[in-house]
């Protein structure tokens, strides 16, 4: 099984107290992560991606650049359940300018500018017929707002409202340099091979254009978690999916039924980046050990969080989750979508994402996964009353923390409930301790010859 890591901040009071987990630990230095995740994001901050096309192909080209990435290409017009993917899109410029040829709307300038997937036009039209075609946010000025048509074929721009505001009574030129012709979807898949072929899915969303929170952070995270991993002999198997929103999970899964059986526990991420709270979406079924792992990472975090009910509007995790599957996959994030103001605006920048709340999801990522690998269940071998802790050099007052993270307390509950059907997270939930607190005492009498595992 993997073992801990401890530099990340819900472990922090816990090295405060000098509980250390008995095991080789995860280490990384987590303020160098932040900056790298950060910078990995502002990399990728300047391509227009969307569902298909070469930005999106630019960008699991730089992810393949981190870690072992297969890019899968599936043809437009493939049939997927009750979807098609769709034709493939390429812009290269666009803008709008007035009669003296000055460009009021430029594409070069932000990316957010055009409707994602509008189909070409190069004509000059009335500011009357502009406005129908124009999009902005009145509430935020200063702020251009992020539109798509994926399934509709159409054209627009989208601006401030005060460019709005500025334009006069003139004809103006419009350009959308772009083509929407038979192409392909592309998608990352990154996987790691464990001990056995159960696997845990790690998945994120790649088709937004220059967002930093959503979803760029989802993509940095993902990439050195994949990073990370592969440094480490895995009980599980992993497999990482960098797709284009909905469309893209709708393919996979169409392609790959043959796989999900396999899939025991499986996180979407993205949102990480933010200055909010971290807050966890439940799976469709709720109690999921990928659900209670989740909560029980946040809850000893020492840091406000939120859990929320599964409800089929968010992310891909309702596709998986779709009652066809009803696979055991959750979101992980910070503010979730829509609850922001600067949720799909051109305000979610690379200054509203920081390093420090790249790195703290990042932690609390690797805690989860750490709770998954390591939960297991035991026996006790000497189920007749206590043992004798103290010939065994395991005795500590009862309440004190000792050495490698073991306690008295955390023992006594390790061994009266290792009767074959408790697992070591059910034993942290009712002991209220955390559970690398009890892992390291799990670890300790498995040492002393009071444990054994129960293989499954």
């Amino acid at each position: 099984m993997c073992s801990l890591l401890t530099d990340n901040p819900i472990h922090e009071r816990m090295l405060a107290e000098n509980i250390t987990p008995a095991e080789a630990n995860w280490t990384y230095p987590r303020q160098s992560t932040g900056e790298d995740i950060y910078r990995f994001m502002s990399e990728l901050y300047p391509i227009c991606r969307s569902i298909t096309g070469e930005g999106a192909r630019e960008t699991l080209r730089l992810i393949g650049k981190r870690i072992p990435l297969k890019i899968h290409e599936v043809s437009s017009g493939t049939a997927v359940f009750d979807w098609v993917v769709p034709k493939e899109w390429n812009i290269k410029d666009a803008y709008i300018k007035n009669s003296q040829g000055e460009k009021v709307v430029d594409f070069q300038k932000s990316n957010l500018h055009v409707i994602s997937y509008s189909i070409p036009v190069h004509r000059k039209i009335s500011l009357g017929e502009l406005k129908d075609h124009l999009f902005a946010l009145p509430e935020h000025p200063d702020w251009i707002p992020y539109r798509t048509s994926y399934y509709k074929e159409d054209w627009g721009f989208c601006v401030t409202h005060n460019q709005l505001l500025a334009l006069n009574d003139d004809e103006y030129e419009v350009c959308i340099d772009a083509t929407l012709e038979p192409g392909n979807l592309s998608y990352g898949e990154c996987y790691l091979s464990g001990q056995t072929t159960d696997e845990v899915l790690i998945t994120t969303h790649i088709c937004h254009p220059s967002l930093g929170n959503d979803n760029l952070s989802g993509i940095a995270v993902a990439t050195h978690l994949a990073k990370l991993l592969r440094g480490f002999q895995l009980r599980y198997s992993y497999r990482f999916l960098f797709i284009p929103a909905t469309i893209g999970s709708i393919t996979w899964l169409c392609q790959n039924e043959s796989k999900l059986p396999n899939i025991k526990h499986g996180l979407v991420v993205t949102l990480l980046g933010d200055a909010g709270q971290s807050t966890y979406k439940k799976s469709r079924c709720g109690i999921a050990a990928i659900d209670r792992a989740a909560a029980h990472v946040l809850k000893h975090s020492g840091a406000a969080y939120s859990i929320v009910e599964f409800h089929p509007y968010g992310y891909d995790e309702r596709q998986f989750c779709s009652p066809g599957f009803n696979l055991p996959v959750g979101c992980l994030m910070r503010t979730p979508n829509g609850c922001f103001p600067e949720y799909h605006t051109s305000a979610d920048d690379l200054s509203f994402v920081q390093p420090e709340y790249l790195a703290d999801s990042f932690s609390k990522c690797v805690s989860i996964l750490y709770l998954l690998e390591n939960n297991g269940t035991y026996l006790n071998k000497n189920p007749k009353c206590e043992p004798q802790l103290g010939k065994r050099g395991l005795y500590k007052a009862i309440g004190g923390a000792g050495d490698g993270g073991v306690d008295t307390l955390s023992l006594l509950w390790v061994l009266n409930l290792s009767d074959g059907k408790h697992s070591l997270l059910e034993i942290a939930e009712k002991s209220n301790l955390n559970f690398v607190i009890i892992k390291n005492s799990a670890d300790a009498l498995l040492r002393a010859d009071l444990l054994e595992p129960i293989a499954g």
